[in-house]
C-alpha cells in the first residue's frame, strides 16, 4: 500500500480543496436507485452471493479514480492511496447490532469472492465491532440496510470534516415497472469530490454492473 502525498501548493483543486474542507466545511449525500435487473438474473444464474457482487463493484470504482482514494493520514498530511479495501458490516441477528469486516481487494472477481467467504467464516460470528483484526489505514466503508427500500440516506459527521473518503451504503432491492432497482447512497467530501465525479462514478458503475458477467472471472 502506498500514499502518495499531494503538493498543496501546486494542486490544481487547492482553492476547492480549502474552502470546502476549513472555509465551508462540507460533506454531501447522493441517493439514487440503480438499474439492477440484469446483474440480478446473472447473479441467479451462477448462483453466487449478492453482497460481495456489490462490494467488488463499488471496490473497482473506487479503485479507479482517485477522488475516490484522496485521504488525510495521521500527520495531517493530504494524499492519494494507490489501493483501497472495502470494509462491511455483517448483521448479528441475535444481538441486532453489526460487525465489521474488511476484505483485501483483489482485482480478479473470483480471487476477491474466494476471500470474501473466507473473511466471513472466520470473523462473521464476532461479536465485536471489528471482528478481523488490524484494518489497514487504506479502507473504504460499505453498510448494507437490506430490510428497506429508502429513498434518501444521509450520514451526520459534525466531528469528522477532514475525513474524505466515500461511504456507501445499500438498501434493499425492489420490482418496479418489470425492473429490479437498488438504493444506495453515496457520502462524499466535497474537499476532493465534486457532484461531477459522484455522477461520473454512478454512471460508469450501471454500466460496469450490465456487463459485469459478460467478462470472465
Amino acid at each position: 500500500m502506498e500514499f502518495k502525498l499531494i503538493d498543496i501548493s501546486r494542486w490544481d483543486r487547492r482553492e476547492y480543496f480549502e474552502h470546502y474542507l476549513t472555509q465551508v466545511p462540507c460533506t454531501y449525500s447522493m441517493t439514487l436507485n440503480l438499474d439492477l435487473t440484469i446483474l440480478f438474473h446473472e447473479i441467479r444464474k451462477r448462483s453466487v452471493k449478492f453482497y460481495p457482487v456489490m462490494i467488488y463493484l463499488l471496490s473497482v470504482m473506487v479503485n479507479r479514480y482517485k477522488e475516490f482514494r484522496t485521504s488525510i493520514d495521521a500527520n495531517d498530511n493530504v494524499g492519494v492511496f494507490d489501493l483501497l479495501y472495502p470494509s462491511y458490516t455483517i448483521l448479528q441477528k441475535d444481538h441486532e447490532t453489526f460487525t465489521n469486516i474488511w476484505t483485501e481487494y483483489t482485482p480478479a472477481f473470483s480471487d476477491f469472492y474466494k476471500q470474501y467467504l473466507l473473511d466471513v467464516e472466520n470473523y462473521g460470528k464476532i461479536k465485536k465491532f471489528i471482528a478481523k483484526p488490524n484494518p489497514p489505514p487504506n479502507i473504504f466503508t460499505i453498510s448494507s440496510i437490506p430490510w428497506v427500500s429508502f429513498t434518501g440516506f444521509n450520514l451526520n459527521l459534525p466531528t469528522a470534516t477532514k475525513y474524505l473518503l466515500p461511504i456507501f451504503t445499500i438498501g434493499k432491492y425492489f420490482e418496479q415497472n418489470g425492473k429490479i432497482w437498488l438504493p444506495i447512497a453515496i457520502q462524499a467530501h466535497h474537499a476532493v469530490c465534486d457532484g461531477y465525479h459522484t455522477a461520473r462514478f454512478i454512471n460508469e458503475l450501471q454500466e460496469t454492473m450490465n456487463h459485469f458477467f459478460s467478462k470472465e472471472f
